[in-house]
C-alpha cells in the first residue's frame, strides 16, 4: 500500500510500539515515532523517522508535543496508535495510592489528554483513526496485576464512550486486545515490581518469590507472538472503511473472550486463578 498518511505513535522505543512504527513506515505511512529518553529518540531519527518526545505523565511535555506533531502534519495527523504503557505488578492490598496512580497517569490520564488535544483536528477533517492499545487484561481480571488490569478496563470504558460520542465525525475508535507478545514488557514490570511493592513485609511474599522468578525468565508464556500479530491488527484498524471495534490477539485474548460469555462469574474465577 501506498499513503502519505501520518500517524502518531506512542512507546516506540522498544517491542510493540517499535515494530509497528517499522511496519507502517515500510507500508508507505509516515510515522511520527515518539519515546520519554532522548537517546531513544536520537536513535530513532537515525532510523529515519520524524520524531517527537512524549512523556505521558508530564502534561507540558504533551503539549509540546502536539505542537510539534502539529507543526510536522500541517494540522492533518490521520491517526494516533497510543501503544505506550507498563504494567504495575503486585496484590491489590500491597498498592500504594502513589502506585496505582502513577500507573495511571501513564496507561490512562495521559493517553487521554494526547487523544483529545489531537482529537479537534481530526473532527474537522472529518477523517481519522484512534487506536488503544489494551490488553486481554482489559476485560479478563488476573491475580498480581491489579494496577494493570484497572488501568486498562479504564481504557476500555473510556474508549467505548468516546466511540459512541464521534458517531458521524469520520473519526473511528477501535481497541486491540492482546494477549502475551514478545516485548520488554516483563523486563519494564520487574523493575516497577521491586520498586513499589514491599515483598519481604507482604502477606503473599511466597507467591512473590514465583512472580519474581516469572518476571526475570527469557522464556515466552504459552501462546506467545510477535509483535507482526499487532501490526496486522493495526493495519486493518487504519485501513479498514469500517474498522473493528476490537481487534483480539492471541489464543488466551479469544479464549478467555468466549468463556466470560458463556460460563458463570465464580465458574470463571476459578479459571482466572489458574493462571500465574
Amino acid at each position: 500500500m501506498n499513503t502519505e498518511k501520518s500517524v502518531l505513535i506512542t512507546g516506540v522505543s522498544s517491542g510493540i510500539g517499535y515494530h509497528c512504527a517499522h511496519a507502517l513506515k515500510k507500508r508507505g505511512y509516515r510515522v511520527i515515532a515518539s519515546a520519554r529518553k532522548a537517546e531513544d529518540i536520537a536513535r530513532l531519527q537515525t532510523e529515519g523517522f520524524d520524531t517527537v518526545k512524549i512523556d505521558l505523565d508530564d502534561p507540558d511535555s504533551i503539549d509540546r508535543a502536539v505542537n510539534e506533531v502539529k507543526a510536522l502534519t500541517g494540522g492533518r495527523l490521520y491517526a494516533l496508535f497510543n501503544n505506550a504503557a507498563y504494567g504495575q505488578p503486585g496484590a491489590v492490598e500491597d498498592l500504594s495510592r502513589e502506585a496505582l496512580r502513577a500507573q495511571f497517569e501513564t496507561n490512562l490520564f495521559g493517553t487521554h489528554e494526547l487523544t483529545v488535544k489531537l482529537l479537534p483536528a481530526m473532527i474537522a477533517a472529518k477523517e481519522g483513526r484512534i487506536v488503544q492499545n489494551s490488553s486481554v487484561l482489559g476485560f479478563a481480571a488476573l491475580r498480581y496485576r491489579g494496577a494493570y488490569n484497572a488501568s486498562k478496563f479504564a481504557l476500555e470504558g473510556l474508549s467505548d464512550t468516546l466511540r459512541l460520542e464521534l458517531e458521524g465525525t469520520g473519526v473511528h475508535v477501535s481497541l486491540i486486545e492482546p494477549g502475551p507478545v514478545r516485548s520488554r514488557f516483563r523486563e519494564n514490570a520487574l523493575k516497577k515490581f521491586l520498586e513499589n511493592i514491599d515483598i519481604k513485609h507482604s502477606r503473599l511474599a511466597g507467591r512473590y518469590e514465583k512472580k519474581l522468578a516469572q518476571l526475570k525468565s527469557d522464556k515466552d508464556a504459552p501462546f506467545t507472538l510477535g509483535p507482526e500479530s499487532v501490526a496486522k491488527a493495526l493495519f486493518h484498524a487504519l485501513e479498514s472503511p469500517r474498522p473493528k471495534i476490537r481487534y483480539r490477539v492471541t489464543v488466551p485474548t479469544h479464549l478467555f473472550f468466549w468463556l466470560k460469555k458463556i460460563l458463570p462469574d465464580r465458574l470463571m474465577d476459578r479459571v482466572l486463578k489458574s493462571v500465574e
